[in-house]
């Protein structure tokens, strides 16, 4: 295999961001060894859930989310990001809309051991 950078992209995630409005469906924006990176528009609260296998690390683009772990809260701002463990049980929340960029592992499905009507099996790609 020849190596150049042909295959080598600038992402723009703000501009990938502008391309949707529905909350909790995360968008595939690139991909990195066995990991997917993805754009993700959040409000309201989610499902209490763990994922089996996957770690995932959340980082703030815009705004201000709430990690709700069952002994504590943890609040990411902009410019900040969490890496939960897989088996750590959370409820991401975010009271205003926030904007995230997930990466996490392609097996990953965003609502973890629990399925919902917010469970995005078929992620698109942008």
């Amino acid at each position: 295999m020849k190596n150049d950078s042909t295959s080598v992209n600038v992402v723009n995630i703000k501009q990938k961001l502008s391309l949707f409005s529905e909350y909790w469906n995360p968008k595939i924006i690139g991909e990195l060894n066995d990991h997917k990176v993805q754009a993700v528009k959040l409000k309201g609260p989610f499902e209490w859930h763990h994922h089996e296998n996957e770690d995932e690390l959340f980082l703030v683009i815009k705004g201000r989310l709430i990690i709700h772990f069952r002994d504590r809260d943890v609040n990411i701002n902009e410019g900040e990001f969490v890496i939960i463990p897989h088996l750590l049980e959370h409820k991401p929340e975010a009271l205003e809309e926030v904007e995230i960029l997930l990466i996490e592992p392609k097996s990953a499905l965003n609502t973890g051991n629990v399925k919902s009507d917010k469970t995005v099996a078929n992620q698109e790609k942008l």
